[in-house]
C-alpha cells in the first residue's frame, strides 16, 4: 500500500516542502530510504522501528520503500522521523490516512516514542502556508514557535502514542489542537542589564554622539584609539539604544535563528531585540558568511537587522575581512554550490574597534607610554584593512585617552539616548516612506538617495569641494549624503545644511590617516 505524507526541510534559512512517500509491498523484510538522504535520515528508520514497537504498534515485516521527494535535493536532519512513522502506520492500516491529508508532519522521534524539538520549524511552517497547507502536526516543544505564523491549525503532540489515542474520531484530534498563540508578553531583563548603560562611560561625549548617529541611520562605525579608552565598552552598549525590531524584521530574525538551531529557549514569541554578534578574531571566512555542503548561516546572517561587532579588527585574517565587502554592499550573502545557489540575508550594522598600531600608542604618546612601532610594522599592521573595506565604513571615530578623570561627567544614559534614537528614526522613516515606501535611508542609492536628501546650496558646494579635494570616492560620497541626512534628522531639520555635511565629512577623516604610510 502507498501513502504520501507532507513534510519539510530547511535549505539555508528557507523552508522546502518535502513529500515522504512510503510503499509497503510483499517481499523480504527490509527498509530502503531513497531520495538523497544523509546518514541522519538513513538512521531514522531504526528510531522509527523502535518507537513504533515501544508505543504498541506493529512494525510491518514486509518490503518498505521510503522516498523523499524531490529526489534531486539532499535531505539532512531528523525532521522526517515522525512523517516516516506516520507513513508506515497509515500504509499498514494502523492509522487512518484521512487524518494526515494536506497536513505538514514534522518531528524527531526518541526510541520510546517521545517527540523532540527540531530546528527550522518557523521556516518550514511558513513555506507550508505558502503552499496552501494550513494544518501542522509537530512536537509540542515547537508549537509556540510555529504559532508565530498566523492562519495555521497546529496539532501538538509530545508522544507517538497520542496519535493512536486520537485515531478514533475528529473530536479526539481536536484535543491535540494547540491554541496558545505565541504572541504573549514575557518578562525580559532591561536592555541596560544585558548590554550595559552608556551612563557608566565617563567622558567620550564625541564618541557617544557618533554612536547615536550610527544607531539612528544604521551607519557602520570604526572606533580607533589607544588601549583602555573604552572602545569595546562603547561598542557593546550600542544595541541597547537601537530601535526594537518591527513585525516583519522580527519574523525574519526569528526564522534565521530557528533555521540555525540557535533560537533562545524559553521565549514564547518572536525575537524582539536586535541580534548582537561578536565573533572571535580567529573566525574563518566560512564562519563569517556561512558555508557547508548545504550552507549554514554565518555570523553576518545571524547579525541580520542587528549589530556585528569585530573587536581588534587588524587581528582578524585578511581573507576573513575581505569576505565582508559583498554583504556590506549588497546586504545579502550569495553562496554557490553545484546543485543550487543559496542567498542569506545580511543587512547588519557593522561596528569595529582597533588600536592605531600593534603597541597601541601611535599618535597618543604620554609620559607613561610611547609608541615603539617602526614604520614597517605600522604599514604591515594597517595593510590588513583594505581600502575598499574601509570605504564601506561610514564613520571613523577617534577615541582618545581623556586628559584626566577629574571633572569628567557621565553624560546621557542609554535610556535617554534610546528616546532620541526612536524620535529621530520615526522622523527619518516618515520622510523616506513618503517618497520610497517600504525602504529605509540606508537602502537608497543613486538618484533615489539624492531625491531623499534635500541639500541647501551651501551644503552642495561643501560636498563638491570635499569630493574634488579630499579624495572622496563615489561610494564614500553617497555615504556622506546618508550620514548628513541622519545628522539633520537628529537636529530635527528638514534640510541638510553645510553644518551637517561638515560633521559627516569629519567622520570620514580616518581612512586617509590609516593609509598615509
Amino acid at each position: 500500500m502507498y501513502t504520501q505524507i507532507c513534510s519539510g526541510s530547511v535549505y539555508g534559512v528557507e523552508g522546502k516542502s518535502i513529500a515522504v512517500e512510503v510503499d509497503i509491498s510483499n517481499g523480504l523484510p527490509q527498509v530502503n530510504v531513497v531520495g538523497l538522504p544523509d546518514p541522519a535520515v538513513r538512521e531514522s528508520i531504526e528510531r522509527v522501528r523502535a518507537a513504533v514497537k515501544n508505543c504498541g504498534f506493529t512494525f510491518p515485516m514486509e518490503r518498505i520503500t521510503v522516498n523523499l521527494a524531490p529526489a534531486d535535493l539532499r535531505k539532512e536532519g531528523t525532521a522526517f522521523d515522525l512523517a516516516i512513522a506516520v507513513g508506515v502506520l497509515t500504509s499498514s492500516g494502523q492509522l487512518k490516512s484521512k487524518w494526515f491529508e494536506h497536513v505538514l508532519v514534522l518531528g524527531e522521534l526518541a526510541l520510546n516514542g517521545e517527540l523532540r524539538a527540531i530546528p527550522g520549524v518557523l521556516a518550514m511552517v511558513e513555506q507550508a502556508r505558502l503552499s496552501g497547507i494550513t494544518n501542522v502536526l509537530l512536537p509540542k516543544a515547537n508549537a509556540a514557535e510555529a504559532a508565530c505564523i498566523g492562519g495555521m491549525r497546529l496539532f501538538a503532540v509530545s508522544h507517538l502514542r497520542e496519535l493512536s489515542e486520537a485515531n478514533a474520531d475528529e473530536r479526539s484530534w481536536e484535543q491535540l489542537r494547540y491554541d496558545g498563540y505565541s504572541e504573549k508578553r514575557y518578562k525580559l531583563n532591561s536592555r541596560e542589564a544585558v548590554y550595559g548603560d552608556y551612563g557608566d562611560v565617563l567622558g567620550q561625549h564625541h564618541a557617544k554622539r557618533a554612536l547615536l548617529i550610527s544607531a539612528i541611520g544604521n551607519h557602520n562605525v570604526l572606533l580607533s584609539g589607544p588601549p583602555g579608552t573604552g572602545k569595546t565598552m562603547l561598542a557593546r552598549r550600542l544595541p541597547g539604544i537601537m530601535p526594537p525590531l518591527g513585525e516583519e524584521e522580527a519574523l525574519q530574525v526569528t526564522k534565521i535563528y530557528s533555521a540555525a538551531g540557535k533560537l533562545p529557549s524559553g521565549i514564547p514569541t518572536l525575537m524582539r531585540e536586535r541580534p548582537f554578534r561578536s565573533p572571535h578574531h580567529t573566525i574563518s571566512s566560512a564562519g563569517l558568511i556561512g558555508g557547508g555542503s548545504i550552507p549554514r548561516p554565518g555570523e553576518v546572517t545571524l547579525a541580520h537587522r542587528g549589530l556585528l561587532f569585530l573587536d581588534e579588527l587588524p587581528e582578524f585574517s585578511r581573507a576573513s575581512l575581505e569576505v565582508l565587502r559583498q554583504p556590506l554592499e549588497d546586504r545579502e550573502v550569495t553562496i554557490a554550490r553545484s546543485r543550487a545557489v543559496f542567498r542569506f540575508p545580511a543587512s547588519f550594522l557593522l561596528a569595529v574597534s582597533m588600536n592605531p598600531c600593534p603597541c597601541g600608542y601611535y599618535g597618543h604618546d604620554t609620559d607613561e607610554h610611547r609608541c615603539v612601532c617602526s614604520e614597517l610594522v605600522l604599514a604591515r599592521y594597517r595593510a590588513k584593512i583594505s581600502g575598499p573595506l574601509l570605504d564601506r565604513i561610514d564613520m571613523h571615530i577617534e577615541v582618545p585617552r581623556p586628559p584626566k578623570t577629574e571633572g569628567l561627567t557621565n553624560g546621557m544614559t542609554s535610556a535617554q539616548m534610546r528616546e532620541i534614537v526612536l524620535a529621530a528614526t520615526e522622523r527619518q522613516q516618515a520622510r523616506i516612506t513618503t517618497s520610497h515606501p517600504g525602504r529605509s535611508l540606508s537602502e537608497l542609492a543613486g538618484a533615489s538617495l539624492r531625491k531623499a536628501v534635500h541639500l541647501t546650496r551651501e551644503a552642495e558646494q561643501l560636498l563638491r569641494v570635499a569630493f574634488d579635494t579630499l579624495g572622496v570616492s563615489l561610494r564614500a560620497h553617497d555615504r556622506i549624503l546618508k550620514l548628513s541626512r541622519t545628522i539633520a534628522d537628529l537636529d530635527s531639520s528638514d534640510l541638510v545644511d553645510s553644518q551637517h555635511v561638515a560633521e559627516a565629512i569629519g567622520y570620514r577623516s580616518l581612512d586617509r590617516k590609516l593609509h598615509a604610510l
